[in-house]
């Protein structure tokens, strides 16, 4: 696929079989988050990778009772070490970068045939305490991958370019 067939057929999953992520897809997944850009190579990124059932069974209470949570073959807590440097524009830089590299992580997670969602509506304390993960770190959002008994591609309904762009000037 390439990258444009991937941007267009990519979708926000719920469903899973039983079918397992293997290894070696998983690690290509994950090796696309570990390339995405990060303000000033900060690399503030960091995944807790969760494939137990029990742990992710903890985690739909976590995830306000999303039920697809503990059903998808992987869940990846998408976290930052961060200092919470503020980029000149104003902006934090950790919450961008782990959103870019969670980006190209379900990018991937497509090229590979996998279905894949960002989980933002979840309790950091929950999520933070089930997997052991540092007070200091900040868990920015979980990403679900696995195998989608329908993967058929879905039309987005996206505001058209002439309402979105401006050039030179707004």
């Amino acid at each position: 696929m390439d990258i444009y067939e991937v941007i267009r057929t990519r979708k926000s999953v719920r469903d899973w079989t039983e079918k397992e992520v293997p290894e070696e897809i998983l690690n290509r997944v994950l090796e696309a988050g570990r390339l995405a850009p990060s303000a000033r190579n900060r690399q503030e990124w960091r995944f807790v990778v969760v494939q137990c059932s029990k742990t992710k069974k903890k985690l739909v209470e976590a995830c306000r009772g999303q039920k697809f949570v503990g059903e998808a073959p992987v869940v990846i807590a998408c976290c930052a070490k961060t200092d919470n440097h503020i980029m000149s524009c104003g902006q934090p830089c950790y919450t961008i970068d782990v959103s870019i590299a969670i980006d190209h992580m379900s990018l991937a997670a497509t090229a590979e045939g996998l279905g894949s969602c960002w989980i933002g509506a979840f309790y950091e304390d929950q999520v933070k305490s089930i997997l052991n993960i540092p007070d200091e770190i900040r868990v920015v959002e979980l990403l679900v991958l696995g195998y989608s008994p329908d993967m058929s591609v879905v039309e987005k309904d996206r505001l058209p370019l002439k309402e979105l762009v401006h050039y030179e000037q707004w």
